[in-house]
């Protein structure tokens, strides 16, 4: 289904759909489902006509014959309940699974400022915590309503055909039921929402307080985390109160109305034997049937709670699926190819969220081939207009063009396939050299793999590791240097290849001996291709065609190394104050 579907159907609906792929297995389980609750009602009536017929006219061998067929029913109504189960809940966790693919995959879709509004651990609740009812749900809900259902109208049924007064005492029962259930269901759907809300609060702590738990260690700060965790803690403690009290009037209330019921049902019953107006006999059958009564109705009670947990988990993950991504391709966008690389920055402002103004009226042409050196102050809105050029966000006016296309005309993987770009803040997945340097083009042999290597100049050191390429690297790459990690990264932009560059800050973590390798590496790579190079060290961006010197979010100089020393602008500042930190260095 696409955002629009999500949009326009209601959750139930949406949660219905999922059902359609496992059509089989979901047959397999009503139908046993219906085969239980026909041997639960079939047992009152054989016991109605053993009591009536068999056992006073001594037909002995039918009666045992029968029993012993029941008895067979009951190990076929076992069989039943195993398929109900296993089969049952098979079906709900591939609904749960169908569920979390697509939400997993419209997270993917989602523009960079979802992700700025919402932390991790938000996200993580939605794929996970909020969506373990749903198994319970699609195995439990249709199962549940059907088997209670029929099993509540064959129940009346036949009570109508024995004693239609006390029959008519039971059906009054259910609208009374209902309403209650009504009205309890939605208070306890409220508060299963607020649940939610407050366990993937402590789900953001925690992602948090593991992901700088080297941070917390470091300022020995392991007390405070302790003291944030509890407070979290103490939150998830209370956070489910009130839809325990919700769901404790609603039990409640359901036990005194069918315990209520079988008092009614024996005294009714017992004032018509009195009059001799009944037969104990059907009195007993009676009983027997208010007890198969009587369980559906405390299913239909569990299935209001499990209701509430699910929807409210469902409702979350139809609220994610509804969000329609910021940046989207155009429907006759074309795919970007043959790229030569020339970059025309025309007269474009952006703000984040609409009042954050970063970038004004800031116009750039960057010719195919040419290596554009960024530098400026922190804040200036350098790694800003890099993540406007690979369309991370959408211009707030103004435009971007791509070898004359504008970027707003192209799709967007087109366009993420045609730049490479290596970031100051690497991030590596928790998994080998091997694979994550593949993640620059997922296809690539081992042989291109280790090539790609050697052009970043980490292939000794990956060899010098316990397992080579298979070495695991560590969550976020933890068990590499900071020099290792930027490398491996740089290795991806090699074995991906791509005909535009951008390097924010990409040798920021090297060693000067290893970023002079990684230096003449670039600029082997950057040759034939348009580079563009964010740099505070500006003792990397020698080879740069230009210079462009940005601050307070618009260009102030533009020009070669030589001509911007001569204006004294913020360039030649900035060089002049790091040559003097150097010159200290050296002193000292």
């Amino acid at each position: 289904m696409t955002t629009q579907d999500y949009q326009r159907k209601s959750p139930l609906s949406i949660f219905l759909h999922y059902f359609g792929n496992h059509k089989g297995l979901f047959a397999i389980d009503l139908g046993c489902a219906v085969g239980i609750a026909a041997i639960d009602l079939a047992f009152p009536l054989i016991t109605r006509k053993a009591l009536y017929d068999l056992l006073p006219n001594q037909l002995y061998r039918t009666f045992f014959f029968i029993m012993l067929a029941v008895a067979l029913s009951y190990v076929l109504r076992t069989f039943l309940n195993y398929v109900v189960a296993y089969y049952g809940h098979t079906f709900g966790i591939r609904v749960e699974a169908d569920i979390r693919k697509d939400l997993f995959a419209h997270m993917q879709e989602l523009s960079f400022d979802y992700y700025d509004r919402n932390r991790t651990g938000k996200l993580m609740a939605r794929l996970t915590s909020d969506l373990f009812e749903l198994t319970e749900l699609a195995h439990h809900g249709p199962e549940d309503l059907l088997t209670s259902g029929l099993t509540i109208l064959g129940a009346l049924a036949v009570m109508l055909s024995v004693r239609w007064e006390l029959a008519l005492v039971v059906a009054l029962t259910i609208p009374v039921f209902l309403a209650v259930a009504m009205v309890m269901r939605k208070r306890m759907a409220r508060a299963s929402v607020g649940a939610k809300e407050k366990t993937g609060h402590i789900n953001q702590e925690i992602e948090s307080s593991l992901s700088g738990v080297r941070t917390a260690k470091a300022f020995a700060n392991e007390a405070a985390e302790i003291d944030r965790f509890n407070a979290a803690n103490e939150i998830y403690k209370t956070s489910k109160r009130e839809f325990h009290k919700a769901m404790g009037l609603f039990h409640s209330s359901v036990e005194f109305f069918l315990c209520l019921l079988n008092v009614i049902i024996v005294g009714f019953g017992g004032y018509y034997v009195m009059r001799g107006e009944m037969d104990y006999r059907d009195l007993i059958t009676f009983n027997l049937y208010i007890a198969s009564f009587v369980n559906p109705m405390r299913k239909l009670s569990n299935f209001s709670e499990l209701f509430a947990n699910g929807f409210a988990g469902l409702n979350r993950f139809v609220e994610v699926m509804r969000t329609e991504p910021t940046v989207q391709d155009k429907p006759d966008a074309k795919a970007l190819e043959n790229v030569r690389g020339q970059i025309d920055i025309d007269h474009v402002s952006f703000a984040y969220d609409g009042d954050l103004a970063v970038l004004h009226d800031v116009s750039m042409q960057v010719r195919p081939g040419e290596t554009i050196a960024i530098v400026g102050p922190s804040g200036g809105g350098k790694t800003t207009l890099c993540q406007l050029i690979p369309r991370f966000y959408d211009v707030s006016s103004g435009s971007i063009s791509i070898d004359g296309l504008d970027i707003r005309d192209v799709t967007q993987r087109s366009l993420h396939e045609s730049i490479g770009i290596v970031q100051q803040d690497v991030f590596l997945f928790a998994d080998t050299v091997f694979e994550n340097i593949r993640y620059g083009r997922p296809d690539a042999t081992a042989q291109e793999v280790e090539e790609a290597a050697k052009q970043a100049e980490i292939y000794d050191d990956i060899m010098a590791m316990p397992n080579g390429f298979q070495t695991y690297v560590g969550e976020r790459g933890t068990l590499l240097s900071g020099g290792q990690k930027q490398r491996i990264a740089i290795a991806r932009i090699f074995l991906k290849n791509p005909p535009i560059l951008i390097l924010d800050e990409a040798t920021s973590a090297l060693d000067s001996v290893t970023e002079a390798k990684i230096q003449r590496a670039f600029d082997n790579l950057a040759k034939g291709r348009t580079t563009l190079i964010i740099a505070h060290r500006l003792s990397t961006i020698r080879s740069a065609s230009r210079i462009v010197s940005i601050a307070d979010g618009v260009i102030t100089e533009c020009g070669t190394h030589a001509q911007l020393l001569e204006t004294g602008g913020i360039y030649s500042q900035l060089y002049k104050t790091q040559n003097a930190l150097a010159l200290d260095a050296l002193k000292d």
